[in-house]
């Protein structure tokens, strides 16, 4: 069976477990809140595919993921992690953090 390289949003949104159930993954996408490479899609059959960009808004949050791998079934979360990259995770402290200064003491 040769590698999977493309893969359909609601399948891949199943299998990195970024939501729960294939149906949820379905309604995300019809709700328009997932966009790919910057345009936003409306059907659940839209192609996913290494490197793509996918910009997710869930649970109140907006999740910006590099698409690393498809997977031919949903297996264990460790698994599932490899499937992506967390783009906003590169910058853990964010880009409005305050640092400390020498002596100890915050900004603030």
């Amino acid at each position: 069976m040769p590698p999977v390289t493309r893969q359909r949003i609601d399948k891949w949104l199943w299998f990195a477990r970024i939501v729960k159930t294939r149906q949820l993954a379905v309604g995300l996408v019809e709700a328009g809140h997932v966009r790919i490479n910057r345009h936003r899609l409306t059907k659940p059959g839209h192609t996913v595919a290494v490197d793509d960009v996918l910009t997710l808004s869930i649970h109140g949050q907006v999740r910006v993921l590099k698409v690393a791998a498809c997977a031919g079934r949903r297996g264990p979360a460790p698994a599932a992690q490899l499937l992506y990259q967390d783009l906003a995770m590169s910058n853990p402290d964010g880009p409005t953090s305050q640092k400390k200064d020498a002596s100890g003491a915050g900004n603030c």
